[in-house]
């Protein structure tokens, strides 16, 4: 299980206001440095960065919504910034900043300010209201709420996003009845622009030796995956179901999910619950971290609420493996995308693979009133933003390389 839990006392940690740091970041390029050495991304184009101009020249509270394909998504948005000349502030997990010295000082000088995903972190929430309601910058939120590795998928979006939107659209109007927030959906589409085939074939293989397997060249490179993905689930519907099991492949993962998260639902909260994973698996840390935390427990106690963080961990990365996303479209970023997760899921690290460019799109202003119509059956914001990032990314997809062999 990847460092994403932190098992100390939350301390909030608030954003640098100075723009001695951002400016030296953007001027020096070292964004692009560190895209290139450490996640392969070597080039990027902007697009429609003319509705983000035209919201700063309007002085709205400005509210930037990007889909989460890769772990490299915040600093990549430095690209967007430096295009149209700002600088931004930017909601990030508190296990960021956990990660060494360097990088929580490196989130912190570019505008990152800690949120707490184990709580409700009103500290957090207020300061993006606040960031909103006087306009200071621009805010980042990834509305999916963490990194889905499935570049033309939307994850379900969390409503926080709304409910901090909205609020700072009242509080602005109280100080200036003509001020306005807006949410701008971004679209972000990461290209492959390299060898596929030689490039992924050193993680297939080191994968199927740990399988004790002989390397699978022989086998047609979708057949490969397919053989790979189906031995790993299958491994784990060993492991916690006794048995492999024989529905179809999108029942098999959807009752891994459940065969995880239902029996701690059934513990900490009443139920099985509904909704995205996201919302799930936080609804069940929220319940099993304070005891931890505070250290007053047993080491039995202990050892076993870290087995059950690793399941809801586990869960979460089953669920990002949409079923039909290979035979669909097997697009050259489609399977890339798998195969990255295969090594994540197993080793908690991806290597390198490149070259990738990004193309960041940014979406049409959608306003933001300050109430929520409450006779609506769904928030129509996020109705909205779910929708516009949905058609973005489709629109992106026509430019991914179709896989031909």
């Amino acid at each position: 299980m990847q460092n994403i839990v932190v098992e100390k006392p939350y301390e909030y940690i608030p954003p640098h206001r100075g723009n001695w740091w951002p400016s030296f970041i953007q001027r020096f390029r070292l964004i692009d440095r560190w895209l290139k050495k450490s996640h392969g991304v070597v080039e990027y184009e902007i697009r429609d960065e003319n509705l983000l101009r035209d919201s700063l020249d309007a002085g709205h509270g400005i509210l930037l919504a990007p889909n989460h394909a890769r772990p490299c998504d915040p600093v990549a948005m430095g690209w967007l910034a430096r295009t149209v000349n700002t600088h931004v502030f930017a909601m990030a997990s508190w296990h960021l900043f956990n990660e060494g010295r360097f990088m929580a000082f490196a989130i912190q000088k570019m505008g990152g300010f800690s949120v707490y995903r184990e709580g409700i972190d009103r500290t957090a929430i207020n300061e993006a209201i606040g960031i909103l309601a006087s306009a200071e910058r621009p805010l980042i939120i990834f509305p999916e709420g963490g990194v889905t590795r499935t570049n033309d998928r939307l994850q379900a979006l969390l409503d926080g996003v709304a409910f901090m939107a909205r609020s700072a659209a009242k509080r602005r109007r109280k100080v200036d009845p003509d001020g306005k927030v807006v949410l701008h959906p971004v679209a972000m589409k990461y290209l492959f622009c390299g060898d596929l085939e030689n490039s992924i074939d050193p993680v297939l293989t080191d994968i199927e030796r740990r399988l004790s397997w002989r390397p699978q060249r022989h086998l047609p490179l979708l057949e490969r995956i397919t053989k790979v993905g189906k031995t790993l689930l299958t491994l784990k519907e060993i492991q916690y179901m006794g048995k492999p099991q024989t529905e179809g492949f999108e029942e098999r993962m959807a009752n891994m999910v459940n065969c995880l998260l239902q029996p701690l639902e059934n513990e900490w909260l009443s139920g099985p619950q509904s909704g995205g994973i996201i919302s799930r698996v936080k609804s069940l840390r929220m319940k099993i971290m304070p005891d931890l935390i505070k250290g007053d427990i047993s080491q039995d106690e202990r050892d076993r609420r870290w087995k059950q963080l690793e399941d809801c961990y586990l869960a979460q990365q089953v669920a990002s493996y949409p079923s039909d996303y290979l035979s669909e479209a097997p697009t050259h970023e489609r399977i890339l995308e798998t195969v990255e997760r295969f090594e994540e899921d197993l080793t908690d690290r991806v290597r390198v693979i490149g070259p990738l460019k990004v193309i960041i799109q940014v979406g049409q202003a959608i306003p933001v009133d300050g109430k929520r119509d409450k006779s609506a059956a769904e928030d129509r914001l996020m109705v909205q933003l779910d929708h516009d990032l949905g058609e973005m990314l489709a629109g992106l997809q026509s430019e991914s390389t179709q896989w031909q062999r």
